[in-house]
């Protein structure tokens, strides 16, 4: 049976549990263990494919089609076990659950209650499915004391009293901050926060302190005494100069440790930490550094292109280069003098999005880095946009448009997809049909044209990446697209829908339907990732 090592937080949001969890795993993992991450989410969508970007940041896709939390993007990219529909759960789901199975008469009559009824059904989320792992790490969102958590904790409380003794470990992340005033740093804070988390009935067995400054032994062990903590089991969380230093930084400090120490495991190998002392020495010195401009609709919150931002990194780790990324909102390119704002990039990188606004600064973009010849990168609705931008300019379909875009009138050259095979069963949608759920989800095969660039770059004909869309170029208009210079080198097995554009004699200028920063690891950069910044970095040599 695996052990599970529960983490929560305290204080204040944004501490960065889901990193904690992440890089816990990595450790446990250099020391020889098999991990799994899990994260348990309050809120009551169902998933966060609804919410708006600027609400919770990206919706991070897995293979099997799972809207999830973008804190399993950290656990796939810090473990490289790629997560599934199993490791992420919302109240929205276990609520829907419970109702189907009332609904059906499951429950023979009973009256449905939060205890035992839905602390059952967390329970039951945590156990599933775990497979031969050592460890089982689950995250739990949101603060100890937000309403929306207490099922979640009391699941856990109940659940660290039936397994076997040694087989729970409660990890709580706090803040300890640092008042200038009074020129100290205050343990209240923390103290408070695990005060009510014991008043549910969890005591912490280990205490990840965030600070920006080294924690003095005497605030450890006022800590310890106050939180019933073991001293050696308070460990320090400072800020860190790249979040791949992190794996690093809490080994140093004794995390896993401790972790094993909480399960008596006094034979545990010693970590090895050498990849990630290679990435954290590629980070912290690098042979030069690229300018990457970033065109999207919700660029004030780059917690919406998480993935997308790792992913340029692991692209400068393969090219041993530094990422300096600008972030252009695609509004501002719609007048006449913005897009002065691309000068001077050596990339520029168009990602997925939704709905009109935008979009015709997009397509600008597009159109500026093809006549600029700066190496050019659409992701989902950027490689939609280049297409658009192609047709009308390249192909002479003036009016080009997709028919997302309900607010103008034009020829669709990108269309609502109602029909797609996954696997052995045909998938349909309706123009009116639910929103959530219902898009292109996950993993798909495509098949690649022989020589393209695309083809080089991947080293095979055959891939499959993660996609999630509703809107799919029109395959009609591909001979007069290709006519006019832009090649669709990629396309589904049965040949109908188009997954990658590309121009052949632009330095490069590649458009995908997919997502390839959702498979992208700081070990094992992403080759459409390395290959962009591989020409970018041509390019700034260039200028």
């Amino acid at each position: 049976m695996p052990r599970y090592i529960f983490i929560t937080g305290g204080v204040v949001s944004s501490l960065g549990k889901g990193l904690a969890s992440a890089a816990l795993g990595a450790v446990l993992q250099a020391r020889g263990y098999k991990v799994r991450l899990r994260k348990l989410d309050p809120y009551l969508n169902v998933d966060p494919g609804t919410m708006s970007p600027y609400q919770h940041g990206e919706v991070y896709v897995t293979d099997d089609g799972a809207e999830t939390d973008l804190d399993l993007g950290h656990y796939e990219r810090f473990t490289g076990v790629s997560a599934t529909q199993g490791d992420n759960i919302t109240t929205g789901r276990i609520y829907k659950n419970i109702i189907e199975k009332e609904r059906r008469g499951d429950y023979l009559g009973a009256t449905v209650q939060v205890i035992p009824h839905v602390t059952h059904e967390i329970k039951s989320f945590v156990l599933s499915d775990a497979g031969d792992v050592d460890f089982v790490l689950c995250e739990v969102g949101g603060t100890v004391g937000d309403i929306e958590g207490l099922p979640f904790f009391e699941a856990l409380r109940q659940l660290s009293q039936e397994l076997p003794p040694r087989q729970t470990c409660f990890m709580h992340v706090t803040l300890l901050p640092f008042i200038a005033a009074a020129g100290e740093m205050k343990t209240k804070p923390t103290q408070h926060s695990v005060k009510e988390l014991r008043s549910i009935g969890i005591q912490p067995d280990i205490l990840l302190c965030r600070a920006d400054r080294p924690i003095s032994d005497s605030d450890r062990a006022k800590i310890g005494r106050f939180c019933n903590v073991r001293e050696s089991a308070v460990i320090q969380g400072l800020d860190a100069k790249s979040i791949y230093d992190v794996p690093l930084a809490y080994h140093a400090e004794g995390l896993d440790s401790a972790v094993l120490a909480h399960f008596g495991i006094e034979d545990a190998p010693d970590a090895n930490l050498a990849r990630w002392e290679g990435i954290s020495k590629a980070l912290a010195e690098p042979d030069g550094e690229v300018n990457i401009g970033v065109v999207g609709k919700y660029t004030i919150l780059p917690d919406a292109y998480k993935s997308l931002t790792e992913a340029l990194v692991h692209g400068g780790i393969a090219n041993e280069v530094k990422i300096n990324i600008t972030w252009l909102e695609s509004d501002m390119f719609e007048g006449d003098d913005a897009l002065t704002h691309l000068e001077g990039l050596n990339g520029i990188l168009v990602p997925g999005g939704f709905g009109y606004r935008g979009s015709e600064g997009k397509i600008r973009a597009a159109q500026f880095a093809r006549e600029h010849n700066v190496p050019y990168f659409g992701i989902c609705l950027g490689m939609q946009m280049a297409v658009i931008e192609a047709a009308r300019n390249m192909a002479g379909i003036e009016t080009a448009k997709s028919s997302e875009f309900e607010e103008i009138d034009g020829e669709n050259v990108v269309g609502l997809m109602t029909e797609w095979t996954r696997g052995n069963e045909r998938l349909k949608r309706e123009g009116k049909s639910d929103l959530g759920g219902t898009m292109r989800l996950g993993a798909y095969p495509a098949t690649l044209t022989e020589g393209s660039l695309v083809a080089q770059i991947y080293g095979t004909r055959n891939i499959e990446e993660r996609h999630r869309h509703r809107y799919e170029v029109n395959v009609d208009y591909k001979d007069r697209l290709e006519a006019a210079g832009l090649k669709f080198s990629g396309l589904s097995p049965d040949g109908v829908l188009p997954e990658i554009v590309e121009i052949p004699d632009h330095p490069w200028y590649v458009g995908v339907q997919y997502h390839p920063e959702l498979k992208s690891r700081p070990f094992k950069p992403h080759p459409l990732f390395a290959g962009f910044i591989k020409a970018a970095k041509t390019q700034s040599r260039l200028v």
